[in-house]
This record gives C-alpha cells, sequence and structure tokens, in this order.
C-alpha cells in the first residue's frame, strides 16, 4: 500500500513590502494606535520559548473575540497550538487570553464570513477568491485553509 502525499497546508507568505507593513502596523499597536481595530499578538515560540510577535485582527463575532489567520497555516497558528494563548497589546493595554481552536467548518464558515465582512477589504486577496458574499460551500471549504480561534481574555 503506498501512502498518499500530506498536501502542504496553505500558506501565503508576506513580500517584503508585506513584512514592512507588518513591522509598522505593530509598532502603532505597541505605541496605541490601532488601525482599524488591530492589535499585537504575542505568542511564546513553540521551538524557542521566546515571544513572537506580529499585528492581528482580532475579531469579535456574536459575543465572543476570534483570531483568524488570513494568510493560512502560519508561524503563529503553530506556535498557538502549542501555546495554548499569548497576549494582545495596543500600546500599554495587554489582554492575556486563551485560545481554542475551532474545528467544526460549519461555526468556522459562519466566524469567516462575519471576518470577511469587516476585514475583507484588507484580506480578501488570501482567501482565493472567496469573500463575504460567497456561498456556504464555498466559506466552508475554505475553513480548512483559514484557522480560527475562540480566544478568551483573562480577567
Amino acid at each position: 500500500m503506498v501512502n498518499a502525499p500530506t498536501p502542504t497546508p496553505h500558506y501565503v507568505r508576506a513580500s517584503a513590502v508585506g513584512v514592512r507593513f507588518n513591522s509598522l502596523v505593530g509598532k502603532l499597536a505597541r505605541l496605541g494606535i490601532s488601525l482599524a481595530g488591530t492589535a499585537e499578538l504575542s505568542v511564546r515560540g513553540r521551538t524557542s520559548g521566546r515571544m513572537q510577535r506580529i499585528p492581528v485582527n482580532p475579531h469579535e463575532y456574536d459575543g465572543a473575540r476570534y483570531l483568524v489567520s488570513a494568510r493560512g497555516h502560519s508561524q503563529w497558528v503553530r506556535n498557538m497550538r502549542v501555546a495554548g494563548g499569548g497576549e494582545l497589546r495596543v500600546g500599554r493595554r495587554v489582554r492575556t487570553f486563551t485560545a481554542t481552536e475551532i474545528t467544526d467548518p460549519e461555526r468556522k464558515a459562519v466566524v469567516l464570513r462575519a471576518y470577511l465582512e469587516k476585514w475583507g477589504w484588507e484580506v480578501n486577496r488570501f482567501f482565493q477568491g472567496v469573500t463575504a458574499k460567497s456561498s456556504d460551500a464555498e466559506l466552508r471549504k475554505a475553513c480548512a485553509d483559514h484557522p480560527v480561534f475562540l480566544i478568551t481574555v483573562e480577567r
């Protein structure tokens, strides 16, 4: 019996300009300037043990908070799966949270649609033609490529 190769998880690497832009957005969040609701995510690296920082678009939907990886199965996603939580920062305000990955495609599709309604102007290019106006079936298909975490902020 021959094992089929495991498909490479979807990930859209940032261009050099994208890396610089993300660095700027992260620095602004550290200074307390949030662009349209962005925050800086800090999550412990799964091999280095050091805190890794990246700007994210925290999303609130139906009374819950989520982090969606628009670019796919990125390093912060892999780190989050191991760490189980992290910190969100805007200026001096740091919110520690725990994270649970959403695996149910139906629930994920609903969150992705709401996320794309709010953030689509910024992230649609990473969703391979899927938008907030796509069918339920198209959104469910995109779920495998875009991890979603329910976050619970510690008080």
